[in-house]
């Protein structure tokens, strides 16, 4: 009789992992964590009584009652969600005009899927709200989803070209780490804007920019605001709006291996700030609209994006069943691929 074939070591497992951790690209998520809870803090302060209402009723009980909390959300669900991948972005064809029907579509050609189509999509699922009988749709992850998307989009690079992924495969240098400028867009600015300027508080740098809102910026929130046909959302504008920052700012004067320094961010940093608070005053107007039912003048976007929510990775779990060594470092393999944090590990595993 054939001895067991020995079982992984931990020690060998864990240097996996290492391995794969270390080798995987990673694709990056708009904004990071910290600029998604910054995006859903500024708007959860200009919500309605009935928008917070909404808000509060459709919030997961591990939300604590704060939509901020679950704004960073869609990017941890690109493992489990993976027809979700492409509603974060939309490339143009390396020009800096956006077309929604040229430009927002899957790999597969699919129209509707990407970032501006999925705002409208969870829009109109939102609308159903109260409806009797109760809606067919989730809409606590409709909820979710909205809020991490219409951050997405107002990150430039977001809006970006298709030659280079928006900015993914440009290698460069932020100071002397080394990056990609989406990355640099995402979370780099952010986080030296917090240490040089925030004391490293992320309440400190929401509380400034909530402070331009009303002073500095005062004069152009209605312009921000601005939404033609009393529509709940003009993503396509905002769109329109990242892509043309991205060429006048992200991409202008980058190539290749270029160290950034203080020009570039001294330079670009005002354009991240402001971003920010334009995604959170229309994340909170897109809201109070859909659940404000007095405005009897706001009607809701014509669906542009029907999903299947199949959860792909199941299949390949229960293959694994019994054999969780294999199956931790499948999931580690998925991770890195999808761009999710080993940290994040724990929310992915469950064995029976």
């Amino acid at each position: 009789m054939a001895a067991p074939a020995p079982r992984p070591q931990p020690l060998l497992l864990l240097l996996l992992i290492a391995l794969l951790a270390a080798s995987a690209p990673r694709r990056a998520d708009a904004w990071g964590k910290e600029g998604h809870i910054m995006v859903c803090k500024i708007a959860e302060k200009y919500l309605s009584e009935e928008a917070a209402a909404a808000v509060q009723d459709l919030l997961p009980e591990s939300a604590g009652g704060e939509l901020s909390t679950m704004c960073p959300w869609a990017d941890t669900m690109r493992f489990r969600y993976h027809w979700a991948s492409p509603l974060h972005y939309a490339n143009t064809p390396n020009v800096c005009n956006f077309k929604f029907s040229r430009d927002c579509h899957n790999s597969r050609g699919q129209q509707g899927m990407c970032v501006v189509g999925a705002i409208n999509n969870y829009t109109d699922q939102l609308y159903t709200y109260g409806d009797s009988p109760k809606s067919s749709y989730n809409l606590t992850e409709s909820l979710m989803f909205l809020a991490h998307f219409v951050g997405d989009v107002h990150q430039p690079l977001h809006v970006g070209y298709e030659e280079d992924e928006g900015g993914n495969t440009i290698m460069v240098r932020w100071y002397r780490r080394k990056a990609n400028l989406h990355h640099v867009w995402d979370v780099s600015i952010i986080d030296t804007v917090m240490k040089d300027f925030y004391n490293k508080s992320l309440d400190t740098m929401v509380g400034a920019l909530q402070t331009n809102l009303t002073e500095g910026w005062s004069d152009d929130v209605g312009h921000w605001e601005n939404c033609a046909n009393k529509k709940a959302t003009c993503a396509n504008d905002y769109a329109i709006e990242s892509i043309h920052l991205s060429c006048n700012y992200a991409y202008k004067d980058v190539v290749q291996n270029i160290t950034l320094g203080d020009d570039y961010y001294f330079t670009r940093y005002p354009v991240v700030e402001k971003r920010l608070a334009q995604a959170g005053v229309r994340l909170a107007l897109i809201l109070n609209r859909i659940f404000d039912k007095k405005k009897a003048d706001t009607m809701p976007l014509s669906s542009s994006l029907v999903v299947e929510r199949g959860l792909q990775s199941d299949s390949y779990i229960a293959s694994f069943r019994g054999n969780e060594e294999l199956c931790v470092i499948f999931c580690i393999m998925c991770m890195c691929i999808n761009g999710i944090a080993i940290s994040d590990i724990s929310v992915y595993l469950e064995f029976p």
